[in-house]
Protein backbone atom coordinates (compact mmCIF):
# COMPACT_ATOMS: atom_id res chain seq x y z
CA UNK A 1 0.00 0.00 0.00
CA UNK A 2 1.58 3.26 -1.12
CA UNK A 3 -1.35 5.64 -1.20
CA UNK A 4 -4.68 6.07 0.58
CA UNK A 5 -7.33 8.37 -0.88
CA UNK A 6 -9.68 10.27 1.42
CA UNK A 7 -12.91 12.04 0.50
CA UNK A 8 -12.99 15.55 1.98
CA UNK A 9 -16.68 15.18 2.74
CA UNK A 10 -16.06 11.93 4.62
CA UNK A 11 -13.27 13.60 6.62
CA UNK A 12 -15.97 15.81 8.13
CA UNK A 13 -18.07 12.73 8.92
CA UNK A 14 -15.39 10.98 10.96
CA UNK A 15 -12.44 9.76 8.90
CA UNK A 16 -10.32 12.82 9.78
CA UNK A 17 -8.97 11.03 12.86
CA UNK A 18 -7.95 8.11 10.63
CA UNK A 19 -6.17 10.50 8.25
CA UNK A 20 -4.22 12.09 11.11
CA UNK A 21 -3.35 8.75 12.74
CA UNK A 22 -2.15 7.24 9.44
CA UNK A 23 -0.07 10.33 8.66
CA UNK A 24 1.57 10.16 12.10
CA UNK A 25 2.20 6.41 12.33
CA UNK A 26 2.86 5.64 8.64
CA UNK A 27 4.50 8.74 7.07
CA UNK A 28 5.73 6.64 4.13
CA UNK A 29 2.13 6.06 2.98
CA UNK A 30 0.77 9.06 1.10
CA UNK A 31 -2.63 10.34 2.10
CA UNK A 32 -4.39 12.14 -0.73
CA UNK A 33 -7.50 14.23 -0.08
CA UNK A 34 -10.01 14.56 -2.93
CA UNK A 35 -13.17 16.65 -3.07
CA UNK A 36 -15.27 13.59 -3.97
CA UNK A 37 -14.34 9.98 -4.63
CA UNK A 38 -17.70 9.07 -6.18
CA UNK A 39 -18.84 6.78 -3.35
CA UNK A 40 -21.55 9.11 -2.06
CA UNK A 41 -23.86 6.40 -0.69
CA UNK A 42 -21.01 4.84 1.27
CA UNK A 43 -19.73 8.26 2.32
CA UNK A 44 -23.06 9.18 3.93
CA UNK A 45 -23.38 5.86 5.78
CA UNK A 46 -19.91 5.10 7.16
CA UNK A 47 -16.22 5.97 7.20
CA UNK A 48 -14.28 4.94 4.12
CA UNK A 49 -11.05 5.37 2.19
CA UNK A 50 -9.93 4.09 -1.21
CA UNK A 51 -6.87 1.85 -1.48
CA UNK A 52 -5.81 0.51 -4.89
CA UNK A 53 -9.16 1.48 -6.47
CA UNK A 54 -11.14 -0.42 -3.80
CA UNK A 55 -13.18 1.15 -1.02
CA UNK A 56 -12.30 0.11 2.53
CA UNK A 57 -15.24 0.82 4.83
CA UNK A 58 -16.09 0.63 8.51
CA UNK A 59 -18.91 1.90 10.73
CA UNK A 60 -16.49 3.84 12.98
CA UNK A 61 -13.15 5.63 12.48
CA UNK A 62 -11.51 3.28 14.99
CA UNK A 63 -12.55 0.19 13.03
CA UNK A 64 -11.43 1.76 9.75
CA UNK A 65 -8.02 2.47 11.24
CA UNK A 66 -7.77 -1.14 12.47
CA UNK A 67 -8.61 -2.44 8.99
CA UNK A 68 -5.96 -0.23 7.40
CA UNK A 69 -3.36 -1.35 9.92
CA UNK A 70 -4.22 -4.97 9.15
CA UNK A 71 -3.82 -4.32 5.40
CA UNK A 72 -0.37 -2.79 6.02
CA UNK A 73 0.68 -5.80 8.05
Amino acid sequence: MKKVKYCKRNLKLGSKSVYKAMKEKYPEIKGKKSDCLGNCRTCKMECFVVVKSKAVTAPTPEQLYKRLKKMIG
